[in-house]
């Protein structure tokens, strides 16, 4: 559903596509890097995870009606877009299998086979884990599955005799199983990088054991006499690092999730310091034993931002490791509810932003070399090509032959001719486009380029949270747009033919500057001729095109007030409008006591509209407004979305949008628990709790600590770090008031010792760079405000949080950060149990109750 389905026909594509060359197998040499055996290039490769024929994906194709063939085709030629050679993905055994471990010859393996078809046909290569241990269900409940998965679970699996040979018995199958859209069996698709055992084991038994059961699993894919490298998942109880490479595997698989999983909205803040380094601590061992490494699953979870992918390729590629593929592409059908994996967004049409990050972290996989070294944060964020802004979310690739950027930018790209894509979003000095979808320019020959536009998406709720078939989290709207193009050999006289099927739209060019809609079209220079057929893409076709058709059904206001302000402010509302009917005004009803007014919003860019409050609307207060949308079809009211407008006599609606004015000397609240509890990062611990205090809407935030290091059953060997620490970033409660940081001088922290005795908190500012400023302050069991002066903060050590996947990565960043402290630099509070302790007190219960923090 929602698909303009503008591509050739597959016979088509697959004959005049340029086919990847058959290959022979990969094979590892002995400094643990894995080569092409054809040609002996080293092996690269990054893409997605992509779960279409199976679970969740598949169940919900059926109940919208999709064909899953169409979107795959469509959703391939986007990889194929994005530039991705590499896809990956746990299969669901308990789909295409029965107890005893046989293949069940069904209808997800017939559709698995199909996409393995269009990858190989872009040029795609795999890597196969035939093993997920998963049921089929999530986010759902598990079905009643045919599998071995389905009867034994995943730590019966790996012990258990009889779940052992079945786990044979389907590998075996599974290996000599023949795709019949290729005619090859999976053990010799020339496309098929490696084969990864299983995904994610978590062994909990003796080392000698676990390489048996290891090996047993590599000698069934062995008897089929392929010769593929095997992998196998190291990232999880890794004092078994040995036992796994005592048995056969030519190397290790891992994974990433620097942000953790299932914050349920957006992180906040500057992440780069959690993806600065990607340590593995039993290096030694892969390097000992020759092994090869590449990455199954990584993602920023829960961040909706540009600026990270590339930096954690880049962390990557310094950690020795190949190739590696995102976790995980929302099918496009699914993108605009995000539910099969909540916590993970992404897709080209939906997330162009992001997208783009991917497609410059593909790049940074085959442009940086294995084992580089650019130092630490902040100076690794200029490497290469390559640049990274947290501040503007900006990644780009600026090289002679490519420049791609996920933002606005003002960066000059740095060829000429020698330029030959361009790819992005926003502004920049080769391209100015209102629209908020990404687009693509590939150039043909001197004075012609392919130009290919997305429509736009917004979001219009948190992608991140409960999700449904039945909440939408993201619109795609065509729109026409102003476009600029100043590209090389591209003369000021140039004109513009639709290229897609079905695509009747004719821009007009006057001084490089045109109308577009979305679609495919042919840029050619005044001039100059050329011949359509002479085209060579590669992998994908000239007149090719994909993209969710409008999905606009209403009028969607997206806007967050500002929390608080002081009286001496000025305050501007800004909001984001979409409507499918034509806006005629838009209007805000505005009141501050016994002040009344309205203001029109002016349409400045795109799809935002704003204007000044008036000043006489900012006394100490509480504003309260409402937007009126006016459409042809009717007026619409917000918050809220309510047909009609307050002035109707029949107007029910009493939600409001809210600022809080406050006198200019007024202290500004960093933290609050009774509204700020759901947005602190930490480890979830059973004993944390939000309780009411005996004063009128005030509550404690209680964390009671048992232990403060407990072992990891991932990591039993790690060396004991006595420690629990959480975090709360203030940005979006203070952005009101930013500026007023710089005349304050102290903080004041509401809050005591729990369990009836005294304890140490080391309160700490974490700046924007991830430098951490703090001090230690003894709390006694009564309620009390405590003082902090600014100029006794000191350097703190910075915790990594949320806590990244896998948990062996360092607990705390080791920046090179040399500034001095800056109030106007803070973003986030640090809270730590542990930090002043004695050697005693690390092995008791502590217990913190924390009310609120002012910056006074």
């Amino acid at each position: 559903m929602y698909f303009k389905i503008l591509v050739l026909c597959l016979a088509v594509l697959t004959s005049n596509i340029a086919i990847s060359q058959e290959k022979g197998d990969v094979y590892v040499d002995e400094t643990g890097l894995m080569h092409w055996s054809h040609n002996g290039k080293e092996v690269k490769g990054f893409g997605v995870n992509y779960s279409a024929p199976f679970a969740h994906a598949y169940r919900s194709a059926q109940k919208l009606g999709v064909d899953l063939k169409t979107v795959i085709d469509q959703d391939v030629y986007h990889f194929s877009r994005l530039g991705f050679d590499l896809y990956r993905i746990h299969v669901w055994d308990t789909e295409i299998s029965d107890e005893e471990g046989n293949l069940l010859e069904n209808e997800h393996l017939e559709i698995f086979d199909y996409l393995l078809k269009q990858l190989k046909d872009r040029g795609i290569n795999f890597v196969l884990t035939p093993i997920a241990y998963w049921g089929n269900g999530w986010p759902e409940p598990d079905e009643d599955t045919p599998g071995f998965s389905n009867k034994y679970g995943k730590a019966e699996s790996l012990t258990d005799a009889a779940a052992i040979k079945a786990q044979q018995n389907y590998l075996a199958q599974f290996l000599n199983h023949v795709n019949p859209y290729t005619g090859n069996a999976y053990k010799d698709e020339p496309n098929i990088i490696a084969f990864e055992v299983s995904n994610e084991p978590h062994h909990r038994g003796e080392p000698e054991e676990v390489t048996d059961f290891i090996q047993k699993m590599l000698d069934a894919i062995r008897s089929t006499g392929t010769k593929k490298p095997i992998f196998y998942n190291v990232t999880h109880s890794i004092n078994l690092a040995e036992a796994y490479f005592d048995a056969d595997i030519q190397g290790g698989t891992f994974q990433w999730y620097p942000t953790g999983l299932g914050f349920q909205k957006e992180l906040e803040g500057n992440l780069l310091p959690n993806v600065d380094d990607y340590h593995i601590p039993f290096d030694d061992v892969i390097t000992k034993n020759g092994g090869a490494k590449l990455v199954y699953e990584f993602d920023a979870a829960d961040v909706n931002k540009s600026y990270i992918y590339p930096a954690m390729a880049r962390s990557f590629r310094e950690a020795g490791i190949q190739i590696a593929t995102h976790f995980a592409y929302d099918p496009a059908y699914l993108a605009h509810v995000n539910t099969e994996y909540n916590t993970h967004y992404m897709n080209l049409a939906y997330t162009p932003q992001k997208a783009l990050a991917l497609m410059i972290a593909g790049e940074v996989f085959h442009r940086v070399p294995v084992n580089a070294d650019f130092g630490a944060y902040p100076e690794n964020l200029i490497f290469q090509d390559f640049e990274i802004s947290y501040e503007d979310n900006l990644a780009v690739l600026n090289s002679a032959d490519k420049f791609i950027y996920t933002n606005t930018n003002s960066l000059q790209p740095k060829s000429g001719d020698e330029l030959k894509l361009i790819a992005g979003y926003g502004n920049s000095e080769s391209v100015k486009y209102e629209g908020k979808g990404a687009y693509f320019l590939d150039k043909l020959k001197d004075g012609v380029w392919r130009l290919e536009v997305m429509p736009d998406a917004i979001l219009v709720d948190n992608p991140f949270g409960a999700n449904s078939l039945e909440k939408t989290v993201a619109i795609i709207n065509w729109n026409e747009w102003e476009m600029s193009l100043d590209l090389p050999s591209l003369t000021s006289e140039f004109s513009i033919e639709a290229l897609n099927d079905g695509n009747k739209f004719k821009p007009e060019v006057f001084e490089k500057t045109f109308k577009i809609k979305p679609g495919t079209y042919l840029v050619k220079a005044s001039g100059v001729d050329f011949d359509k057929a002479s085209a060579d893409l590669q992998k994908f076709e000239l007149e090719e095109f994909s993209a969710p058709e409008t999905t606009v059904e209403g009028t969607y206001v997206i806007h967050e007030p500002v929390k608080e302000i002081s009286s001496a402010s000025e305050l501007e509302i800004s909001v984001e409008i979409v409507s499918n009917e034509k806006i005629e005004k838009v209007e805000v009803w505005l009141q501050n006591g016994n002040t009344y007014e309205s203001i029109h919003l002016k349409n400045k860019t795109g799809y935002t509209y704003s204007a000044q409050v008036p000043q006489k609307l900012l006394a100490q207060g509480f504003l309260k407004y409402r937007i009126i949308v006016y459409t042809e079809e009717g007026d619409f009211t917000f918050p809220g979305n309510v047909v009609g407008n307050p002035g109707d006599w029949d107007f029910h609606s009493s939600d409001e949008y809210r600022v809080s004015i406050v006198a200019k000397e007024s202290p500004i609240v960093l933290f609050n628990a009774i509204e700020d509890e759901d947005y602190i990062v930490g480890e979830w611990l059973p004993t944390l709790n939000l309780v009411p205090t005996a004063n009128p809407n005030e509550a404690e935030y209680r964390v009671n600590v048992e232990k403060l290091f407990r072992k990891d059953i991932e990591n039993p060997e790690a060396t004991p770090i006595y420690d629990y620490s959480f975090k709360y970033n203030f940005n979006r409660k203070t952005q009101g008031r930013k500026t007023e940081f710089s005349r304050k001088d102290k903080l004041m922290v509401k809050a005591r010792a729990l369990n009836e005795k005294s304890t140490k908190l080391q309160l700490a500012f974490v700046m924007k760079n991830g430098a951490a400023f703090g001090k230690i302050i003894d709390l006694v069991p009564e309620t009390r405000e405590y003082e902090i002066s600014l100029s006794d903060l000191k350097p703190v050590k910075t915790v990594s949080l949320p806590r990244p996947y896998p948990t062996f990565l360092p607990y705390y960043f080791e920046h090179r950060n040399l500034d001095e402290f800056n109030i106007e630099d803070v973003e986030s509070l640090q809270f730590s149990i542990g930090p002043g302790l004695s050697e005693e007190e690390r092995f008791e219960k502590h217990g913190v109750g924390i009310i609120n923090v002012l910056l006074q």
